[in-house]
Protein backbone atom coordinates (compact mmCIF):
# COMPACT_ATOMS: atom_id res chain seq x y z
CA UNK A 1 0.00 0.00 0.00
CA UNK A 2 1.10 3.30 -0.96
CA UNK A 3 0.64 6.71 0.83
CA UNK A 4 0.13 9.91 -0.64
CA UNK A 5 0.87 13.12 1.37
CA UNK A 6 1.00 15.57 -1.36
CA UNK A 7 -0.95 14.12 -4.05
CA UNK A 8 -1.83 17.47 -5.59
CA UNK A 9 1.11 18.54 -6.17
CA UNK A 10 1.64 19.65 -10.12
CA UNK A 11 -1.74 18.47 -10.78
CA UNK A 12 -3.01 19.92 -14.31
CA UNK A 13 -6.80 21.69 -13.75
CA UNK A 14 -7.30 21.31 -17.18
CA UNK A 15 -7.04 17.10 -16.36
CA UNK A 16 -8.50 17.32 -13.36
CA UNK A 17 -12.13 18.86 -14.84
CA UNK A 18 -12.16 16.65 -17.72
CA UNK A 19 -11.44 13.42 -15.19
CA UNK A 20 -14.23 15.26 -13.04
CA UNK A 21 -16.57 15.76 -16.29
CA UNK A 22 -16.32 12.05 -17.08
CA UNK A 23 -17.43 10.96 -13.90
CA UNK A 24 -20.52 12.62 -14.53
CA UNK A 25 -20.94 11.33 -17.44
CA UNK A 26 -20.60 7.62 -15.97
CA UNK A 27 -23.20 8.70 -13.36
CA UNK A 28 -25.44 9.91 -16.40
CA UNK A 29 -25.36 6.75 -17.83
CA UNK A 30 -26.12 4.57 -14.34
CA UNK A 31 -22.59 3.34 -14.50
CA UNK A 32 -21.44 3.89 -10.93
CA UNK A 33 -22.03 2.44 -7.61
CA UNK A 34 -22.26 5.30 -4.97
CA UNK A 35 -24.96 5.59 -1.65
CA UNK A 36 -25.65 9.07 -0.32
CA UNK A 37 -22.37 10.21 2.02
CA UNK A 38 -23.20 9.38 5.58
CA UNK A 39 -23.10 12.35 8.30
CA UNK A 40 -21.49 12.12 12.07
CA UNK A 41 -22.35 15.02 13.77
CA UNK A 42 -19.88 15.83 15.94
CA UNK A 43 -19.64 18.71 18.77
CA UNK A 44 -17.92 21.51 16.93
CA UNK A 45 -18.08 20.04 13.60
CA UNK A 46 -19.41 16.61 11.58
CA UNK A 47 -17.34 14.45 9.41
CA UNK A 48 -19.02 12.61 6.37
CA UNK A 49 -17.83 9.07 4.68
CA UNK A 50 -18.18 8.81 0.96
CA UNK A 51 -17.98 5.03 -0.48
CA UNK A 52 -17.97 4.67 -4.63
CA UNK A 53 -16.84 2.37 -7.27
CA UNK A 54 -15.95 3.60 -10.64
CA UNK A 55 -16.21 0.85 -13.18
CA UNK A 56 -14.69 2.96 -16.08
CA UNK A 57 -11.11 3.45 -13.86
CA UNK A 58 -10.93 0.22 -12.09
CA UNK A 59 -11.03 2.49 -8.82
CA UNK A 60 -13.08 2.20 -5.80
CA UNK A 61 -12.62 3.67 -2.26
CA UNK A 62 -14.04 5.59 0.45
CA UNK A 63 -13.47 9.06 1.37
CA UNK A 64 -13.54 10.55 5.43
CA UNK A 65 -14.00 14.30 5.31
CA UNK A 66 -14.32 16.35 8.02
CA UNK A 67 -15.97 20.09 8.09
CA UNK A 68 -14.95 22.27 11.91
CA UNK A 69 -15.83 26.22 10.97
CA UNK A 70 -13.63 26.80 14.14
CA UNK A 71 -10.53 25.28 13.24
CA UNK A 72 -9.30 28.65 11.37
CA UNK A 73 -8.99 29.72 15.20
CA UNK A 74 -6.36 27.15 16.31
CA UNK A 75 -4.35 26.85 13.22
CA UNK A 76 -6.24 24.04 11.18
CA UNK A 77 -8.47 23.56 7.86
CA UNK A 78 -12.02 24.03 8.00
CA UNK A 79 -12.10 20.80 5.89
CA UNK A 80 -9.74 17.52 5.99
CA UNK A 81 -10.14 14.79 4.48
CA UNK A 82 -8.19 11.28 3.69
CA UNK A 83 -9.00 8.87 0.86
CA UNK A 84 -8.44 5.20 0.84
CA UNK A 85 -8.72 2.85 -2.55
CA UNK A 86 -9.53 -0.82 -2.68
CA UNK A 87 -8.40 -3.27 -5.20
CA UNK A 88 -11.50 -4.13 -6.93
CA UNK A 89 -10.89 -7.30 -7.58
CA UNK A 90 -9.90 -8.29 -3.90
CA UNK A 91 -10.46 -5.63 -1.52
CA UNK A 92 -7.30 -5.40 -0.41
CA UNK A 93 -6.08 -1.44 0.21
CA UNK A 94 -3.41 0.14 -2.47
CA UNK A 95 -3.49 3.61 -1.87
CA UNK A 96 -4.10 6.04 0.77
CA UNK A 97 -4.13 10.11 -0.25
CA UNK A 98 -4.41 13.26 1.50
CA UNK A 99 -7.80 14.39 0.09
CA UNK A 100 -7.84 18.08 1.66
CA UNK A 101 -6.62 20.05 -1.68
CA UNK A 102 -7.73 17.07 -3.71
CA UNK A 103 -11.30 18.24 -2.18
CA UNK A 104 -10.82 21.68 -2.94
CA UNK A 105 -9.86 20.80 -6.56
CA UNK A 106 -12.63 18.28 -7.70
CA UNK A 107 -15.22 20.54 -6.20
CA UNK A 108 -13.93 23.55 -8.64
CA UNK A 109 -14.22 20.67 -11.09
CA UNK A 110 -17.99 20.32 -10.91
CA UNK A 111 -18.47 24.08 -10.95
CA UNK A 112 -16.43 24.01 -13.90
CA UNK A 113 -18.24 21.40 -15.83
CA UNK A 114 -21.36 22.74 -14.89
CA UNK A 115 -20.28 26.71 -16.13
CA UNK A 116 -19.17 24.90 -19.16
CA UNK A 117 -22.44 23.31 -19.99
CA UNK A 118 -24.94 25.69 -18.78
CA UNK A 119 -22.94 28.89 -18.45
CA UNK A 120 -25.22 31.59 -21.12
CA UNK A 121 -22.16 32.30 -23.31
CA UNK A 122 -18.27 31.46 -23.65
CA UNK A 123 -17.55 34.80 -22.30
CA UNK A 124 -18.68 35.46 -18.78
CA UNK A 125 -18.43 37.91 -16.29
CA UNK A 126 -18.22 36.24 -13.31
CA UNK A 127 -19.39 36.84 -9.96
CA UNK A 128 -18.12 35.20 -6.34
CA UNK A 129 -19.54 35.05 -2.77
CA UNK A 130 -16.70 34.29 -0.22
CA UNK A 131 -12.92 34.30 -0.35
CA UNK A 132 -12.19 31.09 1.13
CA UNK A 133 -10.03 27.71 -0.57
CA UNK A 134 -13.08 26.69 -2.55
CA UNK A 135 -13.80 30.15 -3.73
CA UNK A 136 -10.25 30.18 -5.61
CA UNK A 137 -10.27 26.77 -6.79
CA UNK A 138 -13.73 27.74 -8.47
CA UNK A 139 -12.28 30.49 -9.97
CA UNK A 140 -9.21 28.84 -11.38
CA UNK A 141 -11.12 25.56 -12.46
CA UNK A 142 -13.51 28.17 -14.31
CA UNK A 143 -11.16 29.51 -15.86
CA UNK A 144 -10.14 26.51 -17.80
CA UNK A 145 -13.49 26.34 -19.38
CA UNK A 146 -14.67 29.64 -20.11
CA UNK A 147 -13.38 33.05 -20.77
CA UNK A 148 -13.63 35.54 -17.73
CA UNK A 149 -13.77 39.24 -18.87
CA UNK A 150 -14.04 40.04 -15.38
CA UNK A 151 -14.21 38.73 -11.28
CA UNK A 152 -16.67 40.29 -8.80
CA UNK A 153 -15.67 39.00 -5.83
CA UNK A 154 -17.91 39.90 -2.30
CA UNK A 155 -16.83 38.42 1.32
CA UNK A 156 -17.91 39.27 4.62
CA UNK A 157 -14.65 40.67 5.41
CA UNK A 158 -13.80 43.65 2.91
CA UNK A 159 -9.78 43.15 3.44
CA UNK A 160 -10.49 39.69 2.72
CA UNK A 161 -12.11 40.09 -0.43
CA UNK A 162 -9.64 42.79 -1.59
CA UNK A 163 -6.71 40.84 -1.00
CA UNK A 164 -8.27 37.35 -2.66
CA UNK A 165 -9.01 39.59 -5.90
CA UNK A 166 -5.42 40.48 -5.81
CA UNK A 167 -4.48 36.60 -5.81
CA UNK A 168 -6.39 36.24 -8.71
CA UNK A 169 -3.96 38.40 -11.27
CA UNK A 170 -3.30 38.13 -14.14
CA UNK A 171 -7.10 37.84 -13.85
CA UNK A 172 -9.01 41.13 -14.62
CA UNK A 173 -10.72 41.25 -10.28
CA UNK A 174 -11.81 43.18 -8.14
CA UNK A 175 -13.79 43.64 -4.86
CA UNK A 176 -17.55 44.77 -5.14
CA UNK A 177 -20.47 45.15 -3.30
CA UNK A 178 -22.66 41.50 -2.64
CA UNK A 179 -25.08 43.11 -5.65
CA UNK A 180 -22.60 44.22 -8.02
CA UNK A 181 -20.96 40.53 -7.74
CA UNK A 182 -24.60 39.16 -8.36
CA UNK A 183 -24.72 41.06 -11.28
CA UNK A 184 -22.56 38.84 -13.26
CA UNK A 185 -23.43 35.98 -15.97
CA UNK A 186 -22.13 33.37 -13.79
CA UNK A 187 -22.21 33.40 -9.82
CA UNK A 188 -20.11 30.76 -7.62
CA UNK A 189 -21.92 30.87 -4.34
CA UNK A 190 -19.12 29.05 -1.28
CA UNK A 191 -20.00 30.42 2.00
CA UNK A 192 -20.85 28.28 4.90
CA UNK A 193 -24.45 30.28 5.41
CA UNK A 194 -26.93 28.95 7.30
CA UNK A 195 -29.41 32.02 6.02
CA UNK A 196 -29.83 33.12 2.35
CA UNK A 197 -27.66 36.08 1.56
CA UNK A 198 -28.08 36.04 -2.09
CA UNK A 199 -31.60 38.03 -2.95
CA UNK A 200 -33.91 37.15 -5.54
CA UNK A 201 -33.91 40.78 -7.25
CA UNK A 202 -29.90 40.69 -7.75
CA UNK A 203 -30.60 37.78 -9.95
CA UNK A 204 -31.39 38.59 -13.67
CA UNK A 205 -32.39 36.45 -16.20
CA UNK A 206 -29.49 34.27 -17.74
CA UNK A 207 -27.71 34.17 -15.04
CA UNK A 208 -26.05 30.38 -14.31
CA UNK A 209 -25.19 29.83 -10.60
CA UNK A 210 -22.94 27.17 -9.00
CA UNK A 211 -24.30 26.88 -5.88
CA UNK A 212 -21.34 25.34 -3.67
CA UNK A 213 -21.32 26.65 -0.14
CA UNK A 214 -24.46 24.37 0.94
CA UNK A 215 -23.27 20.79 1.81
CA UNK A 216 -24.65 20.13 5.02
CA UNK A 217 -28.52 19.84 6.62
CA UNK A 218 -29.27 23.02 7.48
CA UNK A 219 -27.19 25.14 5.02
CA UNK A 220 -28.45 27.74 2.46
CA UNK A 221 -27.43 31.16 0.04
CA UNK A 222 -29.61 31.71 -2.19
CA UNK A 223 -33.32 32.94 -1.84
CA UNK A 224 -35.78 30.08 -2.14
CA UNK A 225 -37.85 32.45 -4.82
CA UNK A 226 -34.53 32.43 -7.33
CA UNK A 227 -34.96 28.72 -7.44
CA UNK A 228 -38.61 29.04 -8.32
CA UNK A 229 -37.48 31.05 -11.20
CA UNK A 230 -34.17 28.76 -12.23
CA UNK A 231 -34.13 25.56 -13.76
CA UNK A 232 -32.04 23.46 -10.71
CA UNK A 233 -29.76 20.63 -11.54
CA UNK A 234 -28.23 18.46 -8.87
CA UNK A 235 -25.38 16.19 -8.44
CA UNK A 236 -26.92 13.47 -7.00
CA UNK A 237 -31.00 13.89 -5.82
CA UNK A 238 -30.83 12.19 -2.28
CA UNK A 239 -27.77 14.07 -1.30
CA UNK A 240 -29.32 17.41 -2.59
CA UNK A 241 -32.40 16.65 -0.81
CA UNK A 242 -30.56 15.94 2.05
CA UNK A 243 -27.83 18.41 2.65
CA UNK A 244 -27.50 20.79 -0.55
CA UNK A 245 -28.94 23.96 -1.50
CA UNK A 246 -32.63 22.61 -1.86
CA UNK A 247 -32.38 21.15 1.34
CA UNK A 248 -34.20 23.90 3.38
CA UNK A 249 -36.19 25.25 1.06
CA UNK A 250 -38.16 20.93 0.61
CA UNK A 251 -37.97 21.07 4.72
CA UNK A 252 -40.40 24.03 4.68
CA UNK A 253 -42.26 23.48 1.86
CA UNK A 254 -40.70 26.25 -0.10
CA UNK A 255 -39.34 23.94 -2.63
CA UNK A 256 -40.81 20.18 -4.13
CA UNK A 257 -38.58 17.39 -5.21
CA UNK A 258 -40.30 17.13 -8.73
CA UNK A 259 -39.45 20.60 -9.56
CA UNK A 260 -35.40 19.54 -10.16
CA UNK A 261 -34.71 19.31 -14.24
CA UNK A 262 -32.59 16.34 -13.73
CA UNK A 263 -28.49 15.35 -12.62
CA UNK A 264 -25.96 17.39 -14.00
CA UNK A 265 -24.78 13.92 -15.56
CA UNK A 266 -27.65 13.89 -17.30
CA UNK A 267 -26.39 17.50 -18.75
CA UNK A 268 -22.90 16.28 -19.61
CA UNK A 269 -24.56 13.32 -21.71
CA UNK A 270 -26.82 15.48 -23.35
CA UNK A 271 -29.94 14.39 -21.72
CA UNK A 272 -30.71 17.85 -19.78
CA UNK A 273 -29.57 20.86 -20.70
CA UNK A 274 -30.21 25.33 -20.93
CA UNK A 275 -32.76 25.68 -23.12
CA UNK A 276 -32.51 29.51 -23.39
CA UNK A 277 -29.92 32.10 -23.22
CA UNK A 278 -32.50 33.68 -20.71
CA UNK A 279 -33.54 31.11 -18.35
CA UNK A 280 -31.64 31.17 -14.97
CA UNK A 281 -30.04 27.74 -14.07
CA UNK A 282 -28.82 26.65 -10.61
CA UNK A 283 -26.45 23.82 -10.13
CA UNK A 284 -26.60 22.36 -6.49
CA UNK A 285 -23.34 20.96 -5.54
CA UNK A 286 -23.32 18.52 -2.62
CA UNK A 287 -20.18 16.59 -3.44
CA UNK A 288 -20.08 13.36 -5.17
CA UNK A 289 -17.70 10.13 -4.27
CA UNK A 290 -16.77 9.43 -7.75
CA UNK A 291 -15.49 12.92 -8.05
CA UNK A 292 -12.69 11.82 -5.22
CA UNK A 293 -12.18 8.32 -7.06
CA UNK A 294 -11.47 10.20 -10.27
CA UNK A 295 -8.74 12.76 -9.08
CA UNK A 296 -7.06 10.40 -6.36
CA UNK A 297 -6.91 8.29 -9.95
CA UNK A 298 -4.96 10.97 -11.69
CA UNK A 299 -2.83 11.89 -8.60
CA UNK A 300 -1.79 8.29 -8.04
CA UNK A 301 -0.26 8.44 -11.39
CA UNK A 302 1.98 11.03 -10.94
CA UNK A 303 2.27 11.73 -7.06
CA UNK A 304 5.38 10.92 -4.99
CA UNK A 305 4.38 8.10 -2.61
CA UNK A 306 5.66 6.38 0.34
CA UNK A 307 5.24 2.23 1.10
CA UNK A 308 3.26 1.17 4.04
CA UNK A 309 2.62 -2.14 5.70
CA UNK A 310 -0.68 -3.94 5.46
CA UNK A 311 -0.43 -7.40 4.94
Amino acid sequence: MRYYPDPDQGLDIGDVNRAVEAAFADHGNGLVQMPPKVYITLPTGDFRTMPAYLPSLGIAGVKIVNVHPGNRDVGLPTVMALTLILDPATGQPTAILNATRLTDMRTGAAGAVAAKYLAPKKECVLGVIGTGRQAEAQVLATAQVLSLTKVRVWGRNPAHAEAFAARLAPLDAESVSIEHACDCDVLVTTTPSRAPIVKNEWIHEGTHINAIGADAPGKEELDPAILYRARVFVDDPAQAFHSGEINVPIKKGLYEPWMIAGTLGEVVIGRQKRENPDEITVFDSTGLAIQDLAIASIAIRQAIGMDLPFL
